[in-house]
């Protein structure tokens, strides 16, 4: 539990640093947190990886079924070390990055452990209300940390698109869940898989995934909501290496990994999982070639392998069609590549995002159109690049090849599917994956050659190019380190991480006592995944250097993504469109506004009595009214009809002080003195300020009205007290024929039980709705603020505001 608040904590500490220690960097004081979550997570390898995950939980509303559970297996602690571990890379490597005496620190290590904590609770929440408060801090925060250099306005644009696009996922995550929780009465993830296969048939079922998937989708930029991580590279480049190759990026990849023992078996879940998953893979590798700037390049990379791991959860889901059994077990490769793949993806894409940083510090540009000849002068930059590169192209002897070959093994293997019409379409799969890895080849040679090959343009550069300092190569080192050893000895992840996240993904499938096979090694003679890995090198290597021949095609003249026109485009219309709104509804009248929120009311209220049938109108079982309650309520409307006709405040006020103390009148022949008590002392007092105030102000001035205006209005008073009259009534009506019990009864029950009050009022005030109060206290409060405010400003009429 701490492992997830610490982040918060730390934050709350790091302006106070900043401002009185700021001859150190700040991020030396971040550092050590990152470092310490890592070793502790690190120690529930042996026992997650033995079958062992744990719980922690602490009760939060447990009325509403929520709690602040966390789960530990292997599926999240994969994630959970991923954030901690590179989070601990990113951040020695931005002290080196950020200059402590040009950059506001203090937000930066403040959002980047806002981001942290969210993240660490994504992936340890079993509660899915948890879980979608921090999936929506990860939003909020990766928001302030792309638009950190606020100053600039492709930073704010790439705010804003990745904010707009990931939160509307988000929001239909949330309507999924409620879905979930009205199928199964419960928010637990754990128990809901527990139930799966008690709501497959529930009209709620596809709904439900559906707007569970819209949340992965935005989240991992799946097409066609990819086109918020390539203008979210405007963020500082440690930014980058974290959010969009290690943590949040893979958070819709983690959801997906998540909701498999739920949906998954399914023909729709299989075919939207993967299908989306296998085109966002050809879109992004075909994307990344025609880009000219190192970072676009990786964004699109990013997308494109996100696209992989997607395409791969999507084929491996087929396994728990089959159930326990064999034949499963065929297609639980894809699950183990997307396992695989995913870590691999997060060594050699931050690895490449720090090494793309390195060149921008130290020569002032990304652009490939300028840069060339670096190898020399940077020669462990260089080394970085070559193997970031390798292994996102598949290639030996690192850990993307043999990823990159279980992939291949991943769709073969989905294509010979007899199920969900894959004996028809299934073949699309191994062809598509080939094409968009003849792609991927191509950018990531571009990434190299482009750059350290060639002649030297030192003249384009912005600064004197020269290698970076070792501060700053140490964490791309460590990441092309673990690419590399875990390319030669895949062993030390078959037990550990792997094996325990599939057991996470495709709970069911094995006995108590067993395991998933997993034993990763290159050589597997003469398959055809290894002929298709030879057909990429050999069709990549001849597309790149026909490059120039095929480049200047219509579409890689458009370097920006089309599908940019569609959400600019949506954009401007929701401006304007909002802009025509506000005009009809802003008129700055009072009487508009109450209109409008009169009206909308009556349409919302009409239309619940009609839809739902409870217009019953029953006066049987009333009781007779006595002469006194006519008396009192035909004052109450005289005095009603009047205050439109008087022409002095002073005679405005006095009607309206006769309307409240009828109604005093009416609580005591009712029966209730103490409500006619306060209403006699709250209207007295009230009448008297109104008049001693009002007394100074002038005579009210005369306003004409149009008779539509005039018919208008009396059309809608009419309208709210018949609707309202029809309300009450039916209400009474309905409630006695259901013999409801009046909710008084609970009141008179518990009020001294519950609360130890003898007043019932007070006590319902007080405790039962004491966050009612409170709330209202709060409003109060921030109209006094306002209040107090506009009176300090002493605005002249003159400012901007």
């Amino acid at each position: 539990m701490l492992a997830v608040l610490a982040p918060f904590i730390l934050a709350l500490f790091i302006p106070a640093l900043y401002k009185y220690v700021r001859q150190v960097h700040t991020g030396w004081f971040v550092l050590p947190l990152p470092v310490i979550l890592f070793a502790f997570l690190f120690q529930y390898i042996p026992g997650v990886a033995n079958g062992e995950p744990y719980t922690f939980s602490i009760p939060w509303a447990p009325s509403l079924g929520i709690n602040f559970t966390l789960y530990v297996d292997g599926w999240s602690l994969l994630f959970g070390l991923l954030i901690t571990g590179i989070g601990a890379l990113v951040v020695l490597y931005s002290i080196y990055y950020l200059y402590k005496d040009k950059e506001a620190l203090n937000t930066f290590y403040v959002y980047l452990l806002m981001f942290m904590g969210a993240m660490l609770g994504v992936v340890f929440s079993d509660n899915m209300v948890v879980l979608y408060v921090f999936w929506e801090l990860t939003s909020l925060s990766s928001f302030l940390l792309i638009g950190y250099w606020y100053h600039r306005e492709k930073s704010i644009y790439g705010a804003q698109k990745s904010t707009i696009i990931t939160i509307f996922g988000g929001f239909a995550m949330l309507a999924g869940f409620a879905m979930m929780y009205v199928m199964t009465g419960t928010f637990s993830i754990r128990e809901t898989i527990a139930m799966a296969g008690n709501i497959v048939d529930h009209q709620l079922f596809i709904p439900a995934m559906i707007m569970i998937l819209l949340g992965a989708f935005t989240k991992s930029a799946q097409f066609p909501f990819h086109i918020w991580l390539p203008d979210a590279m405007e963020a500082p480049t440690p930014i980058s290496a974290y959010l969009h190759s290690a943590t949040m990026v893979k958070a819709g990849l983690y959801l997906v990994g998540r909701m498999t023992p739920i949906f998954a078996g399914i023909p729709e879940w299989f075919w939207i999982v993967s299908s989306f998953g296998i085109f966002t893979l050809l879109w992004g590798s075909f994307s990344a070639v025609k880009q000219t700037d190192l970072k676009s390049i990786l964004a699109y990379s990013t997308i494109s392998q996100l696209g992989l791991i997607m395409s791969l959860l999507g084929l491996g889901s087929a396994a728990l069609y089959f159930g326990y059994g064999d034949e499963s077990l065929l297609y639980t490769t894809a699950i183990l590549a997307a396992v695989f793949h995913l870590f691999n993806h997060a060594t050699f894409k931050g690895s490449l995002f720090m090494v793309v940083g390195i060149i921008d510090h130290e020569t002032g540009t990304r652009d490939i159109r300028k840069l060339g000849g670096l190898m020399t002068i940077m020669p462990a930059t260089f080394t970085l690049a070559v193997i970031g590169s390798a292994a996102m192209a598949g290639l030996p002897p690192f850990n993307g090849f043999l990823s990159k070959e279980y992939f291949f093994t991943g769709v073969v293997n989905a294509s010979r599917l007899d199920i969900f019409n894959m004996d028809t379409w299934g073949m699309l799969f191994p062809v598509i994956a080939w094409v968009a890895s003849v792609f991927t080849f191509i950018y990531c040679a571009t990434i190299v050659f482009k750059t350290f090959t060639g002649k030297l343009q030192r003249e384009k550069l912005d600064k004197e190019p020269h290698e970076a300092p070792i501060g700053m190569l140490i964490p791309p080192i460590v990441l092309a380190s673990l690419v590399v050893i875990t390319g030669f000895f895949p062993s030390l992840l078959e037990y550990t991480i792997i094996e325990p996240a599939m057991a996470a993904i495709l709970p069911g499938l094995l006995g108590p006592t067993e395991t998933f096979y997993v034993n990763i090694y290159f050589w597997h003679g003469w398959t055809i995944e290894l002929f298709m890995t030879i057909g990429v090198v050999v069709m990549g290597t001849l597309m790149y250097n026909t490059y120039k021949y095929w480049d200047r095609i219509y579409f890689f003249m458009e370097k920006r993504d089309p599908v940019n026109n569609v959400y600019d485009n949506a954009m401007i219309g929701l401006v304007k469109g909002s802009t025509v709104v506000t005009r009809i509804q802003m008129t700055g009248l009072l009487r508009d506004y109450f209109t409008y929120m009169i009206t909308f009311m009556l349409i919302l209220l009409t239309y619940s009595l009609i839809r739902f049938d409870a217009i019953a109108l029953d006066t049987s079982q009333f009781a007779p009214i006595s002469i006194y309650l006519w008396a009192v309520t035909l004052v109450i409307v005289i005095s009603t009809i009047a205050i439109p006709f008087i022409q002095q405040r002073v005679t405005a006020i006095i009607a309206v002080g006769a309307i409240g103390f009828m109604l005093a009148l009416l609580f005591v022949v009712l029966r209730a003195p103490d409500l006619a008590l306060t209403q006699l002392l709250v209207e007295t007092v009230m009448v008297v300020l109104f008049l001693l105030c009002f007394y100074h102000l002038p005579e009210l001035r005369r306003e004409s009205f149009t008779p539509i205006f005039k018919f208008t209005n009396l059309v809608i008073s009419i309208a709210v007290g018949v609707v309202i009259t029809i309300t009450a009534y039916s209400a009474l009506t309905l409630g006695n024929q259901a013999d409801f019990q009046p909710i008084s009864q609970y009141f008179i029950e518990n009020s001294y039980k519950l609360a130890g009050g003898l007043n019932m009022v007070n006590v319902i005030l007080v405790d039962f709705r004491g966050l009612d109060t409170l709330l209202e206290v709060l409003v109060l409060g921030i109209a006094a603020l306002g209040v107090v405010t506009m009176i300090k400003l002493r605005m002249t009429g003159r400012e901007d505001v």
